[in-house]
């Protein structure tokens, strides 16, 4: 059990770094000396050392001469390639280090492998596959990446008592609204479980909408009542409904448009991408997104969209709210069956977490 519990520590400490990495995966490392901690460390921000690195670096200058002699615990396996930092293989055969245990190996084909066989053609012992099932949970968004070619799916949405996304008659919620920038969303969940959204989208690299929902509600699809990065808006627009005084155009967060109409031109923090809105267009959404290097998305609405990667079965969680309030009539909530991994309440609402296993059957 010795190596599994140094494992858990390399995740415990990876996440600290999940967020602030992607698109790179969050390694935790610990340095290990006859039962003592002597380093440990964690992926620095995009571009910034990687987790073995930092383990190294923060053994003291008491104990470096013990590095050669501990066991190196990493998460995902180092890299052996030059990026935006060299090699981690590198670093651990110059400080001597003999014995490497590795959670999982790295599906990046830059690596995939290749820095397991480099360690043991320097004569070092690796033992790979710790909590190998955890560690491939940890960072499923970046092994959906590299090994789906596209990004991990959320499905978001939040429902009324009966089953409704919205009321069919929303001026009773938005009866003296002037101009786009007055427009209010009707609310189903309380303010808690509005922050938790928040909190999710500070934890995605994209978030995704239909026509519909810019057009009902304009949101600004950001992480105001959360402190963390605003994820990148992706907006469905086949025709152009969308107009420049809408707040996913604003440029204060990057965004994406999709469009069947040419002639766009793209500005430093607004893009536009022509695609066909066909039967296959969530597998192109998807394969766009990649292309783009968006590890993950959170698609929140609406319906039609939502329906859209249901139906296509491209989705790797949904989460959903089920309010209290009853609308007696509206917008349907998606049609989707399943039975949720977690269910917990957040005051009066109900969130369902649900996993789409079918799709993430070797992760």
């Amino acid at each position: 059990m010795t190596h599994e519990i140094y494992m858990q520590r390399c995740l415990d400490l990876a996440q600290n770094g999940l967020q602030a990495a992607m698109p790179n995966p969050s390694v935790g490392a610990v340095l290990v000396h006859n039962g003592r901690i002597i380093g440990e460390g964690h992926t620095s921000p995009y571009g910034g050392p990687h987790g073995e690195v930092n383990c190294i670096n923060s053994v003291t200058e008491a104990d470096r001469h013990l590095i050669p002699e501990a066991t190196l615990y990493v998460s995902l396996e180092p890299c052996s390639h030059y990026g935006k930092t060299p090699p981690c293989c590198d670093l651990i055969i110059h400080n001597h280090i003999k014995d490497i245990v590795v959670g999982t190996m790295d599906p990046n084909e830059k690596v995939a492998g290749n820095g397991i066989r480099k360690l043991r053609e320097a004569g070092k012992n690796v033992t790979v596959g710790v909590l190998e099932k955890e560690c491939r949970e940890f960072n499923r968004r970046f092994f959906t990446f590299h090994e789906k070619q596209r990004p991990y799916i959320i499905l978001k949405w939040a429902e009324s008592a009966d089953g409704f996304l919205s009321p069919l008659n929303r001026s009773l919620d938005n009866s003296t609204v002037g101009s786009l920038e007055d427009k209010k969303p009707v609310w189903i969940t309380n303010v808690y479980s509005r922050q938790l959204v928040h909190k999710w989208r500070s934890e995605e690299m994209a978030i995704l909408v239909g026509t519909q929902t810019v057009l009902d509600d304009n949101p600004q699809l950001d992480v105001r009542d959360w402190n963390g990065p605003n994820p990148v808006r992706i907006v469905l627009d086949r025709t152009g409904k969308v107009s420049d005084h809408h707040f996913v155009k604003n440029q204060k967060i990057k965004s994406i448009i999709l469009t069947e109409k040419a002639g766009f031109p793209n500005l430093d923090n607004l893009l536009y991408e022509q695609v066909p809105f066909d039967e296959n267009f969530p597998h192109t959404i998807a394969a766009l997104l990649h292309r783009h290097n968006l590890l993950s998305v959170i698609v929140e609405g609406g319906r039609q969209t939502l329906q859209t990667f249901i139906d296509a079965g491209l989705w790797d969680e949904a989460r959903v709210f089920k309010g209290i309030t009853v609308f007696g009539d509206g917008i349907k909530a998606p049609d989707f069956n399943g039975e949720p991994v977690t269910w917990q309440k957040i005051q009066n609402d109900e969130l369902l977490i649900f996993r789409n296993y079918g799709q993430r059957d070797n992760i």
